[in-house]
Parts: C-alpha cells; structure tokens; sequence
C-alpha cells in the first residue's frame, strides 16, 4: 500500500527550512589578514600532515594556498594595507635647493652685467665728448 504523503505548502517549507542555509551558497571569500594568518601558519607546520591539517581546518585547497604565496611574494598583500588619509606629502626634490641656488646666482650675476654695461657705455660716452674737444 502505498503511502500518501500530505501536500507541502510552499511557505510552510521555506518556514521549516533551516535559516542558516541561505538558497545560494555563497563562495567564501577571505580577507588579506586571513590569508597572510594562514601562509604564516602553514609556513610554521614543518611536521607531516600539518599542512594538510591546517588546509582541512579552514576549508582551503591547496592551489589556493599556493596562489596566496605567490601573491605574497609579489607583494599584493602589502597594498591591501589601509591608506593614510589626508594630504599626502610630497617628496622633496633633491635638485631643488640647486635649482634655487642657480637661479639666485643668475639674478646677482645679471644685475653685475646690467652694471658693467651701464658703466662701459658711460665711458664710451665720456671718452668720444672728451676726443671731439
């Protein structure tokens, strides 16, 4: 004999469902801290199967692992690390001050020409009016 089952109401299932189950399992994502916390560990398992243990124990393969080391040897983690905020300040040209330097010396020795030719002209002056006399 066959046996009935009573019909399920649509809301009376999804009400009965579990909440920690979502309809869609979501991909774990993990964070530059959790990464770097898990490569540190694993680096440290030295003894046979410690890896493996600490892989088991978060939930993660170990090609992920193996991209998390590149990654950490390429430095990404590092620039995942919170800015600064604000102004940032600028880096002081080294060529500055020289550049500063040059250029007062330009204006001083300018103005000595400006004066030497000023000066020079007045002699030329001075000596064609005494050479027509």
């Amino acid at each position: 004999m066959p046996m009935l089952q009573p019909p399920i109401d649509a809301e009376a299932g999804a009400a009965s469902a579990s909440p920690e189950l979502s309809d869609r399992p979501r991909r774990r994502t993990f964070t530059a801290r959790d990464k770097i916390r898990i490569l540190a560990e694993t680096d440290r398992a030295a003894a046979t199967g410690g890896i493996g243990a600490i892989l088991r124990r978060e939930g993660v393969y170990s090609s992920s692992l193996t991209e998390w080391r590149k990654q950490r040897d390429a430095g990404a983690f590092g620039a995942l690390a919170p800015a600064k905020r604000g102004r940032k300040i600028a880096e002081p040209n080294p060529l500055a001050a020289k550049l500063a330097l040059a250029q007062r010396d330009n204006a001083r020795l300018t103005q000595r020409l400006k004066r030497a030719e000023a000066i020079i002209e007045l002699q030329k002056n001075e000596l064609g009016s005494t050479a027509r006399l």
